[in-house]
């Protein structure tokens, strides 16, 4: 089945807006890491860091929904058939996803020490499980799966389990842990400040070789292209200037640095995978391309349309967001009297989070 242009624009649309998901929330899940690495069992201190994603980890997170609503309306045979494998896996990630909202909402419900340090445990759980159950899933997807005639998955939860799914999900929790440090020394105050950066340092060569050695083996056993070399070299690059940069002090550049990271390897993993959608490692034919998954091509048309049309307004909205919210937590900017109306609006958002 030949491939068309709208189909084409929709693999990699849904690539972009998956790299993207992955950037944003990908420093929220290392956030919520660091409040068992960096907390040091201090309430006040773990409060602080997860301040630093209170007012945008909500938007962050929609990101999942658009994504993931963009394979079931381009690419709907994808849909079914990842849901027939996956669903176990996708279930227990949205149950994380869920009680970790709860997280947010109840943590200052109570001052009992036991009552915040559950709801802790619950942001600790909410940032390493998330990360490791995607870097098994995309892991599987592109390695293949078994899938029969009907185009179900037959590879049982516990065969997702297999050493490269094992390593793409050891990759990305390292990934993303060291990308919301990364984060959190660009918007924390000393000592939470200085401490991020020094961990930044420590997370970044496991990081690198765990990252290595995931994209190289993807690309060696499993890309259908040679093009990938490049975002996998970039990506390469981008964790060594992260740790260079680190080094230099330059938190910006740093954070910088782990986004182009994520995206390149996103880019790798997805541009590798082209033109399948869903490999079957037992019967070839059994797979899935582009092709043979995509919706029709006016249900395409219209789709892109939509995203020509409201994509920038969401794009434009979460920007102002990010500079509204711009100020480290807990510095002097931060805590000046709000003049502006974005500053009112900062203010309003930072209650509003404190209050729930």
């Amino acid at each position: 089945m030949e491939l068309t242009t709208l189909q084409i624009v929709w693999f990699f649309l849904v690539a972009i807006l998956f790299a993207g998901y992955f950037v944003l929330e990908g420093f929220d899940f290392g956030v919520e890491m660091n409040v068992a690495a960096l907390g040091k069992g201090d309430s006040e201190r773990r409060g602080k860091i997860l301040s630093t994603i209170g007012p945008v980890w909500d938007g962050n997170q929609v990101w999942v929904l658009v994504g993931g609503a963009s394979i079931f309306a381009a690419f709907p045979e994808w849909y079914g058939t990842l849901f027939s494998g996956f669903y176990v896996a996708l279930l227990l990630l949205l149950l994380v996803l869920i009680v970790r909202v709860c997280a947010f909402k109840y943590r200052s419900k109570s001052d009992d020490p036991t009552w915040v340090k559950t709801w802790d445990w619950i942001h600790i759980i909410s940032g390493f499980v998330p990360a490791l159950l995607w870097g098994v899933a995309f892991a599987n997807i592109i390695r293949g799966v078994d899938i029969d005639e009907s185009k179900f998955v037959t590879t049982s939860l516990f065969g997702l389990l297999n050493p490269f799914g094992l390593l793409g999900g050891i990759t990305f929790v390292l990934l993303f842990w060291l990308h919301g440090t990364a984060y959190l020394a660009l918007k924390s105050v000393d000592p939470i400040r200085e401490d991020a950066n020094a961990l930044v340092g420590k997370l970044a060569i496991p990081t690198i070789v765990a990252g290595a050695a995931f994209l190289i083996w993807n690309q060696l056993a499993h890309a259908n292209t040679a093009i990938t070399w490049v975002p996998l070299l970039l990506a390469a690059v981008a964790l060594v200037a992260a740790l260079v940069l680190n080094r230099m002090r330059r938190e910006g550049l740093t954070f910088l640095a782990t986004s182009l990271a994520i995206v390149m390897a996103g880019l790798q993993m997805f541009g590798g995978l082209f033109p399948d959608v869903m490999p079957a490692r037992n019967v070839a034919a059994n797979g899935l391309t582009v092709a043979e998954a995509s919706s029709t091509e006016h249900t395409l048309m219209v789709m892109l349309i939509a995203v020509c049309v409201f994509l920038p307004i969401v794009l434009a909205y979460q920007i102002w967001a990010y500079w509204v919210f711009r100020a480290r937590v807990g510095s002097p900017e931060e805590s000046a009297q709000p003049a502006t109306l974005g500053e009112r609006a900062k203010a309003g958002y930072r209650a509003a989070f404190e209050q729930n």
